[in-house]
Formats: structure tokens, C-alpha cells, sequence
């Protein structure tokens, strides 16, 4: 009977160890999947991430400065290889624009890249003005109308490049002003309809509107308009709004819609500072290349040494939205540093108007 009783308590030990070992092997299992799954997600982050700041990027279109080219909601690729990617510059969480620890900068280089910015690239960068560590200055897009070394002006609205009038790109707009017949009436609907844009009037009879030159010229062939012209503010008419822009660059100049000859600066240009350059220079040498400028009537000082020659220490480019009269760029804010350069803008993948995806749009190439 004892020994009746000695096997019925080892079987109920044997069962109960045995689901103690089944139930560890469940929880073992339980762990695994779950650390398998924690694993997956990290390394899909971190490799997301590495492609993004040395592969490329998305970047979304918040402002309609480069339309027609490019549409507000447009979802860009943007190729960081092309002219190669920066390494990073801070400690930052990836994917969220300015979520760096405070303070921090890390020495950086720019990798090698398949070739430099061209003339006409659309391109990213840090906008210059934004006083905070480069990585964490918005992002803003625009054509790249110069390069290092161009001489550049613009004489009644139209950019000039080392002598010769810019070439003409599709989906450039400026304002125009439109004079209507007597008694007619232009509507919005009108305008949209021919792909132009109705910006205000003057008068009754006379209309503020945006158009490409396709369109002006479409417009300028109706029998109900009686003149039109590019709306261009006098050469010497003071534009408070313009003058008063962030940065120094537009203290050198009466408006954007004039601009005597100067030179984007290069990497090794000996400057001359005087009068007439000081604020188109000041940013390049105080701001982007990290010097002590001061000026004491006429005699200027950098680093405390009294000169008034500087060479220049990398490249710069001039940057100009497709939509000319609704862009806020270098016109206002002067060059963009070589520095500040994230990438080239590549494909259109995806494109919402309010929320409604614009099908014709994704996968577009951008040229």
C-alpha cells in the first residue's frame, strides 16, 4: 500500500514537472519571437536610416515657389550620392528634421559624389539664413541658375548668366500685367483654365496675373486683351519688403527684379571687399565661413587684421525658384554654401492635392 502510494505521488510529480517544462518552453518560444520581431524592427530603422542620410531621401513640397515644375504635395527622392552624401553633423533621431541633442556637432566631410551640381539642377539644402547648427536649418528646394564662378545679373525680371540670357524652362512663371478691353471682366476661372493663375487687380480693368511664357503668349493672343507686360518694379524703386529680407545680401540691392553683375563665389577667389560688395559678401565671410567682420568707417578688419582682401574657402551656388514672384531665394538671402548642399532632387513618387493623390504624377522624373 506504501509503495502504492510512493509511485501515484511520483507520477503527479513526473505531470506537473512536465507541464512546468512545456510551459517554459512556450515562454522561451514566446521570448524568441518577440526578440526576433524587436531585432527585425531595429535593424530595418537602422538600415533605413543609413540609406537616408548617405543614400537618399524623401522630402515633401510644402510651398508653391517651384511650381509649375514642381507641386505643392509633390513627395520627392532625393539622390544624396550625386554630389555625394555629408556624413553626419550631429546627433540626431533619424527621419525627424531638427530632433538633435542640443549642442552637439560632429566634424564631418562630404563623401565622394558622381559629379558636382550643374547649372539647372533642381536641388536640397539647409537654407543658409536659419541661425542653428547646418543639419537642423529647414530644408528647401530650388533650381540651381548658377554655379561657382558665373557672373550673374537681372535686368527687368530676367536672370543673365555670363552675358547671356537664362534658357527657358517650362515651368517658370512670373507676374504679368494684364489690361483688359473696355467692360470685360477676367475671372479666376478663366485664367485656370489656360493653366495661368489670377494674382489681383489693379483696377477694374487691369489684372495682376502668373503665367509661364506659353501661357502669356496664349493670353497676349486674345482678342479681349488690350496690352500686357511683365509686372516689373522700377530699377531704382526701394522695395521695403525686399531690403528688409533675412540675411545681408538684399541691403546691396534696390529690389529683386534688378541686379547689377556679380560673381558666385568660388573656392579660392581672392575679394576685394568695398561699398558696393560689402553686404553682398558679409554672410559668405562672417556667417558661412565662421570669420570676425567689422567695419570702422573705412577700414575694415577680419579676425582683428586689418584688410580688406579675403579668399574665398569653398564653393557657392545660386538658387531661384521656377515660380519667380512667389520664391523667397538667393535673389533675397543671398548664396547657398557648398556645405549646406544635401542632395539632388530625382523622382516625383507620390503626389497629393488636399489629400487627393495626383496618379499622373507618380514616378515622374524630374528634369
Amino acid at each position: 500500500m506504501e509503495e502504492q502510494n510512493n509511485n501515484e505521488s511520483q507520477e503527479k510529480s513526473s505531470y506537473w514537472q512536465k507541464k512546468k517544462a512545456k510551459k517554459a518552453e512556450e515562454n522561451k518560444k514566446a521570448k524568441s519571437w518577440l526578440r526576433e520581431w524587436i531585432d527585425a524592427i531595429v535593424f530595418a530603422f537602422i538600415a533605413a536610416a543609413i540609406l537616408r542620410a548617405f543614400l537618399f531621401g524623401s522630402y515633401k513640397i510644402p510651398t508653391p515657389s517651384m511650381e509649375k515644375t514642381l507641386l505643392t504635395g509633390d513627395l520627392l527622392i532625393v539622390s544624396n550620392v550625386t554630389y555625394g552624401a555629408r556624413t553626419p553633423m550631429g546627433l540626431c533621431v533619424p527621419f525627424f528634421q531638427g530632433w538633435c541633442v542640443p549642442g552637439v556637432t560632429l566634424p564631418y566631410t562630404r563623401l565622394p559624389g558622381f559629379r558636382d551640381i550643374e547649372r539647372n539642377d533642381i536641388f536640397v539644402f539647409n537654407v543658409p539664413w536659419e541661425v542653428k547648427p547646418i543639419n537642423q536649418k529647414t530644408n528647401y528646394i530650388k533650381r540651381a541658375v548658377a554655379v561657382p564662378g558665373d557672373t550673374i545679373s537681372i535686368e527687368d525680371k530676367y536672370l543673365y548668366i555670363n552675358g547671356e540670357r537664362e534658357e527657358s524652362h517650362e515651368g517658370v512663371q512670373r507676374f504679368y500685367v494684364v489690361k483688359m478691353a473696355d467692360r470685360v471682366r477676367l475671372s479666376n476661372a478663366k485664367m485656370e483654365s489656360v493653366g495661368g493663375e489670377l494674382i489681383g487687380y489693379i483696377n477694374q480693368s487691369t489684372y495682376v496675373v502668373n503665367l509661364t511664357e506659353d501661357v502669356a503668349e496664349t493670353v497676349g493672343n486674345w482678342a479681349e486683351v488690350d496690352t500686357m507686360y511683365l509686372n516689373v518694379t522700377p530699377e531704382n524703386q526701394v522695395d521695403r519688403n525686399y531690403t528688409q529680407s533675412e540675411g545681408s545680401f538684399s541691403m546691396a540691392f534696390s529690389n529683386p527684379d534688378h541686379m547689377r553683375e556679380i560673381v558666385v563665389p568660388f573656392k579660392g577667389q581672392e575679394i576685394t571687399l568695398t561699398d558696393d560688395n560689402w553686404y553682398i559678401y558679409k554672410d559668405v565671410i562672417e556667417r558661412y565661413e565662421r570669420n570676425e567682420l567689422r567695419r570702422e568707417g573705412d577700414t575694415i578688419y577680419i579676425n582683428g587684421e586689418q584688410t580688406n582682401t579675403y579668399t574665398i574657402q569653398q564653393d557657392y551656388y545660386f538658387g531661384m525658384g521656377d515660380n519667380r514672384d512667389n520664391s523667397m531665394d538667393s535673389r533675397f538671402w543671398g548664396f547657398v554654401p557648398k556645405n549646406h548642399v544635401i542632395g539632388k532632387a530625382s523622382i516625383v513618387w507620390f503626389s497629393t492635392d488636399n489629400f487627393v493623390p495626383r496618379f499622373e504624377r507618380i514616378f515622374t522624373l524630374i528634369e
